[in-house]
């Protein structure tokens, strides 16, 4: 999954024409420090039996396979460590409100308190991320995350169940959450050659479907057992993952040169660079708007289950299968993306979204719910895999952690409006006919798509020019 030669595509011979050309990576796959001299290269390269340009008549160098490379595979399980645990209390926090209250409205608004950071903290966090050393950003969120599970643990045990402090814990816990994400997104290219980055990032998107499967239903399970139990687990996988993020060895970005302007500077240049991507923005559009109506939809089968008198175990069992069709898409996103363009598959996901929304408003069958959500996760899949390609192609290494987190911020951040609106129209309308309101919006999303003038030129088709 994680080696190139198995891959279908490549990118473009380089990088982007604003990128620095690209040095000559490290025997461990990660990329030279700025300012490295090329003898001491040549010379650590020699020592690991490499081979070097210039040092033996011009050949290439060698490139260390990606499942080889020590930096990457402790920076991808880490991150995955810390995403499973993040996955497990995301179902919990609602899950354990709305058992204990009954009431859909207050489920949804813990939801939309874990999602609000997505919303207001990835514009400051993306370019904190591109000033800050992103190990120790990594590091120090992971150390939050395990004391807000550790603290909502205590209070479950304990017995008071408050919702203003469910609600802080989610917000904080949401809030380090980000800026873990941003900072290991914009670290990825620091430790992986250009040519294994497709590689790399199916390999990410895959080890994030892989996360929810296992979390979602992890933390619904463990809330069946005990209330408490998802935020435990959740404390030891956020240790363990501090653990391995503490052995990367190598630096996780580039150092700025010259005067570092202020961090309103920072932002402004992010939102310019952003604005001038048409085809980027027309399509994050679309996605913000699909993932409002995902997490109304996610309330809403979890509300009807309940009504059906099901348990929190098959709540997991639906969204652990979306999760299982969003790795399966993950990993054949290669194959989509060599045989469609890339407009083609965003409009087609957007029509297949909405024609499998509709049954969910008649289904109460966890299983038969469960197929539904895993045919939607594996649209998710190759729609991502595909977007990650696109970002590192048009983003330059110093600009990473805020176009990041601007692709977070319009399509990860509206999701804060979905359960908190999804909850209140549960109440008023019923699973039924709110579902049915879901359906109705994702296709008109998909008719606006196909009207779009942004999204009718393909900036990755032939002849087409990448935006700068």
């Amino acid at each position: 999954m994680t080696d190139p030669a198995v891959l279908p595509w490549e990118l473009a011979a380089s990088a982007p024409a604003q990128d620095a050309p690209r040095q000559a990576a490290r025997p461990d796959g990660t990329a030279p420090e700025p300012g490295t001299q090329a003898g001491a290269d040549t010379q650590a390269a020699s020592d690991a039996g490499a081979v070097v340009p210039g040092a033996q008549g011009g050949a290439a160098p060698a490139v260390v396979p990606l499942r080889r490379n020590r930096d990457f595979g402790l920076l991808w399980g880490g991150a995955g460590l810390s995403l499973l645990a993040g996955r497990a209390t995301a179902v919990a926090y609602p899950l354990t409100v709305l058992w204990i209250t009954g009431s859909p409205g207050d489920a949804g608004l813990v939801g939309t308190a874990l999602l609000l950071p997505q919303l207001l903290v990835q514009l400051p966090g993306g370019a904190l991320v591109d000033r800050w050393d992103r190990r120790r950003i990594m590091l120090g969120a992971g150390l939050g995350q395990a004391l807000v599970a550790g603290a909502v643990a205590a209070l479950l045990l304990t017995g008071h169940v408050w919702l203003w402090a469910l609600l802080g814990a989610a917000f904080v816990e949401g809030t380090l959450g980000v800026l873990h994400q941003l900072a290991e997104r914009a670290a990825v290219p620091a430790v992986v050659p250009t040519e294994q980055l497709p590689a790399a990032l199916t390999g990410n998107e895959a080890r994030t479907r892989g996360a929810a499967i296992a979390g979602q239903p992890l933390g619904s399970g463990l809330v069946a057992l005990g209330t408490s139990l998802p935020y435990v687990a959740a404390l030891i996988g956020q240790l363990a993952s501090v653990a391995l993020l503490f052995g990367v060895r190598g630096k996780l970005q580039t150092e700025r040169t010259g005067p570092r302007p202020d961090l309103v500077q920072d932002v402004k240049e992010g939102l310019v660079w952003m604005w001038r991507q048409h085809f980027l923005r027309a399509v994050m559009a679309c996605v913000a708007v699909s993932n409002v109506l995902f997490q109304g939809l996610n309330l809403a089968v979890m509300t009807g289950i309940q009504e059906n008198h099901g348990s929190q175990f098959q709540i997991g069992v639906v969204l652990s299968l979306s999760g299982a069709g969003g790795l399966v898409g993950a990993i054949s996103g290669g194959w989509w993306a060599t045989r469609f363009s890339l407009r083609t598959l965003v409009l087609g996901g957007l029509a297949v979204w909405t024609a499998l929304m509709v049954p969910v408003a008649f289904l109460r069958d966890p299983y038969a719910l469960g197929a539904l959500f895993a045919a939607s996760g594996y649209v998710g899949g190759v729609f991502n895999v595909a977007g990650g390609v696109f970002m590192v192609r048009v983003a330059p290494d110093r600009m990473r952690g805020r176009a990041n987190s601007l692709a977070m911020l319009v399509g990860g951040g509206a999701m804060a409006a979905g359960p908190v609106a999804a909850g209140f129209a549960l109440e008023a309308f019923g699973p039924t006919r709110t579902v049915l309101g879901l359906s109705a919006a994702m296709g008109l999303t998909a008719l606006a798509a196909l009207l779009s003038p942004a999204l009718r030129r393909d900036p990755l088709a032939k002849g087409a020019r990448t935006p700068s």
